[in-house]
């Protein structure tokens, strides 16, 4: 674990470079559950408070990994060799400050983590402001060496797909998990100035049809030709169309619906902007904006 607590180290200084101070829509992201250890580390003083009632449990030291574990029916942490009951079902840990990380799962978060102890197994939650959890999300998504135009492109499809999906997995604790099967989040770890740039060129834009944000589905390919909602789900959607995905000789990948990140990077390849890419996938939408708490 020590080594592999360097390596989150040497991320660390990677990511200071990258730091970006947004406040905005708060969203929380599961991380994981169903697991009876795990571990949490800081890059910086942290404080573990009982998340019930707010109490101070105890102040971590930055750059140590902290053992905790389902203790029955409350959350044990690992201190100066032994565990101690926290006498909690959840415990808040906190990011020191703006410029800080937590670490787990092998990798650097930002915002703040809530660990859950759910029927004697933990769930693990990132809470954090909505553009700085994009900046986990867009290179989890399209490699960094693809166009500028199609980063952009799924920034804003992923801000309106996350808008569109708070609470959806309110009944576990979080709103979306950090998989595909919403989408795919690597926290701080997986930034690059590449993708950084493309959520902030963007924020706050989101898709709208009728007044309402929407779900902006991608997949990774469709292998020719995109499919209409109904094809897939028990309902078609307005706002989404069967098209030629320009992905052609990509095995396909993914439901098919909404747009396709190959095609997207091709017809950034070809001049196509950010909003012209989405114009094409995503039928009859007006781009809006948000208005964030610094506005």
């Amino acid at each position: 674990m020590k080594k592999q607590f360097l390596k989150l180290f040497i991320l660390f200084f990677l990511l200071l470079l990258l730091n970006v101070n947004q406040k905005a829509n708060a969203i929380r992201i599961g991380l994981n559950e169903g697991i009876k250890k795990t571990y949490i580390g800081s890059s910086q003083n942290a404080e573990f408070s009982d998340a019930r009632t707010g109490k101070l449990l105890f102040v971590s030291r930055s750059f140590f990994p902290y053992s905790i574990k389902a203790y029955g029916d409350s959350i044990a942490i690992k201190v100066k060799g032994r565990y101690w009951d926290c006498q909690t079902n959840a415990i808040f840990i906190q990011n020191p400050q703006s410029k800080g990380f937590l670490a787990t799962k092998k990798r650097w978060y930002r915002g703040d983590i809530v660990v859950y102890n759910i029927n004697g197994a933990l769930t693990i939650v990132n809470s954090l402001p909505l553009e700085e959890y994009l900046l986990g999300v867009v290179p989890s998504e399209m490699p960094s060496k693809w166009n500028p135009e199609a980063h952009k492109a799924q920034a804003i499809a992923a801000r309106s797909y996350a808008l569109a999906n708070l609470n959806k997995r309110n009944s576990k604790g979080y709103d979306l998990k950090d998989t595909p099967q919403d989408q795919a989040y690597g926290g701080a770890s997986s930034e690059t100035p590449q993708t950084t740039r493309a959520v902030l060129s963007t924020r706050g834009e989101v898709l709208t049809y009728d007044n309402k944000i929407i779900p902006a589905y991608y997949h990774a390919a469709s292998g020719g030709r995109t499919i209409a909602a109904g094809e897939v789900w028990n309902h078609d959607l307005p706002y989404i169309r069967s098209v030629d995905a320009y992905d052609r000789g990509i095995r396909k990948n993914g439901h098919g619906v909404g747009m396709s990140q190959y095609g997207a990077n091709n017809l950034a390849n070809k001049g196509f902007s950010a909003r012209q890419i989405l114009s094409y996938f995503y039928k009859d939408i007006t781009f809006s904006k948000l208005k964030s708490k610094q506005d």
